[in-house]
């Protein structure tokens, strides 16, 4: 790893961040009021909020664990991967494919902090501080020149993140970054919060932004299109619920109990949801 190891004068405070709000709904305990604050008020609105970001995170083992024993992959970019948690990329990974390699990228500095701890003495997983906005400088860093081979197809994943490209930071074009580079084979998978009415997905979209957080909220429609020039993995792109379930898989940690009378609430509203799957690059 590098030594681009960030100060606490870094890591900002007065302001939420999607790291940490995101890992406070998963149950982790790297967070500020702030983060809290920001939770509770989106849950007023959105309900199903809870239930919709651990269903990601589950999606996330289903995903990962398809790319290895199923497709092959060996080589894994996790772009805006989050806090550190339980089943991360690398430890499913290597459920079934002990050699798999793993680049998680975060802008959010505390990322680094944490995931340097977990990952010491691992060479073959590393966790860099990058804006996935910004591929050129991701595709050039060290780490990922160091770890991933692009003549070897390679997984990206952008797991929850997609809400976090607004369409004037032309979404497309960061997603089309390593699959423009990779070999045939290679896979992106891809989800964010989607909602089926075009005016309150506006509405989503103008809450989260005003307290300062990247967002958009998009209909499947415009998800479909813009992953329109890969090939989805049978079942396609949907809800994640219906990604490949499965009867048994790892627990995710106890929802805060503070925010447990939101469980089940995606059951009763249904129009807002994590949307995406897994597409291959034809």
């Amino acid at each position: 790893m590098t030594d681009d190891q960030p100060s606490i004068a870094d890591i900002p405070n007065d302001v939420p961040t999607s790291a940490r709000a995101y890992g406070w709904l998963l149950g982790g305990k790297d967070n500020y009021e702030v983060d809290r604050q920001f939770i509770r008020g989106q849950l007023e609105h959105h309900p199903a909020g809870l239930d919709i970001t651990r269903q990601n995170r589950l999606f996330l083992y289903r995903a990962v664990r398809y790319l290895t024993a199923e497709a092959g992959i060996r080589q894994f970019i996790d772009m805006g991967c989050g806090l550190p948690t339980d089943a991360n990329v690398h430890q499913v990974a290597r459920q079934f494919a002990p050699d798999a390699r793993v680049v998680y990228v975060d802008i959010d500095p505390i990322v680094l902090a944490h995931g340097r701890a977990l990952l010491a003495g691992d060479e073959r997983t590393t966790v860099i501080t990058a804006d996935m906005r910004d591929q050129d400088a991701v595709l050039e860093h060290e780490d990922v020149r160091r770890l991933i081979d692009f003549a070897e197809p390679v997984a990206t994943l952008f797991l929850s993140v997609g809400h976090h490209l607004p369409d004037a930071d032309d979404p497309k074009a960061v997603l089309h970054a390593v699959m423009d580079r990779a070999v045939p084979g290679s896979h992106l998978t891809f989800s964010q919060v989607a909602c089926d009415d075009p005016v309150r997905s506006a509405e989503m979209t103008e809450q989260v932004t005003s307290a300062g957080i990247p967002w958009q909220t998009r209909t499947p429609a415009e998800i479909d299109a813009l992953l329109a020039d890969f090939e989805p993995v049978e079942p396609g792109l949907c809800n994640l619920v219906d990604w490949r379930p499965m009867d048994l898989q790892p627990p995710l940690a106890p929802v805060p109990e503070e925010l447990r009378r939101y469980e089940g609430a995606s059951k009763q509203d249904t129009g807002i949801y994590e949307y995406g799957g897994v597409l291959r690059k034809r």
